[in-house]
């Protein structure tokens, strides 16, 4: 790649980390710190009473088969792909990437503050739940995962880690571990940590690769980049119908209102899973490239 190609992929990258970052901070700031953001969390995460039995059992899946173990495993399969392609710095960073998601989700989750507004007493004892640690589990490996395998495959792997990672987030909705705002926060932690590693792959990468255009699977990153955008449009259109009726009390939320507010909340976490992965995929074929020979 030439150097005037590579100095533009980095500004791209530095610009998307530096707006994801951005976005974590105000998605932080409406939620958990504002009174308004905190009641439009709270509708949305009591939406999620309707039809929960008939999904339980789903959910429930989804949420077992994310765990420490299963983070484990995973990485060191990443690894492992990395390796067996002769591709020692990609494992070190993706490996870096997934610790370092989770790492950040954790430290944030511990540090940050949520006031107390009176507005969801039930679960004011359990404090701040931002963001979400299963969601950056599915996330992180999601995104590793794209960037590990080998050119031929990263479309199909890009739509599907995007659905598992957008399944996780939904899942803590449904099951109410989780408010939408923590689900869509750790997305944005792990699409911050994908671009930054992207970065990293961009400097440091050798003299004897070959970027190929096709490499860039434009079908799926538009699949992915088109329905992610008409998700989070239909996302706020939902919020802003909610955001009309917030002064009604939440006890007194019909099952329509409701029902918006947690298919709005849903559609935003699953525009936002799809919106990060088509970002990674946009750029993945300039910082993971083909070798020549």
């Amino acid at each position: 790649m030439s150097g005037r190609k590579t100095v533009l992929t980095a500004g791209w990258l530095c610009l998307l980390t530096l707006v994801q970052v951005l976005a974590l901070i105000a998605v932080w700031w409406f939620a958990v710190r504002t009174e308004h953001g905190q009641l439009l969390d709270t509708i949305a995460l009591t939406g999620n009473s309707i039809g929960r039995q008939r999904i339980v059992g789903v959910v429930g899946g989804v949420l077992n088969a994310v765990s420490l173990l299963s983070l484990l495993a995973a990485t060191v399969v990443i690894g492992f792909i990395a390796l067996i392609r002769g591709r020692i710095g990609l494992a070190v960073v993706t490996i870096v990437l997934i610790a370092g998601a989770n790492v950040t989700t954790q430290a944030l989750k511990y540090f940050i503050q949520r006031p107390d507004f009176g507005i969801d007493p039930e679960r004011a004892a359990a404090g701040n739940s931002l963001p979400s640690g299963h969601t950056t589990v599915a996330a992180s490996v999601a995104i590793a995962l794209v960037m590990v395998l080998p050119p031929r495959l990263r479309g199909w792997g890009a739509l599907l880690g995007a659905g598992y990672a957008a399944a996780a987030g939904v899942a803590t909705l449904s099951a109410g571990w989780h408010r939408p705002s923590d689900a869509i926060a750790a997305l944005l932690v792990v699409g911050a940590w994908g671009t930054l590693a992207s970065l990293v792959l961009l400097l440091t990468q050798g003299e004897t690769v070959q970027v190929e255009p096709g490499d860039g699977h434009q079908v799926a990153r538009n699949v992915l980049a088109i329905g992610g955008l008409a998700l989070l449009v239909g996302a706020a259109v939902a919020i802003g119908w909610t955001d009309g009726e917030r002064m009604i009390p939440i006890e007194e939320f019909g099952r329509r209102r409701l029902l918006v507010a947690y298919a709005g909340s849903a559609a935003g976490i699953v525009g936002t899973a799809a919106l990060v992965m088509a970002l990674v995929l946009r750029t993945v074929h300039r910082v993971v490239p083909r070798r020549v020979g």
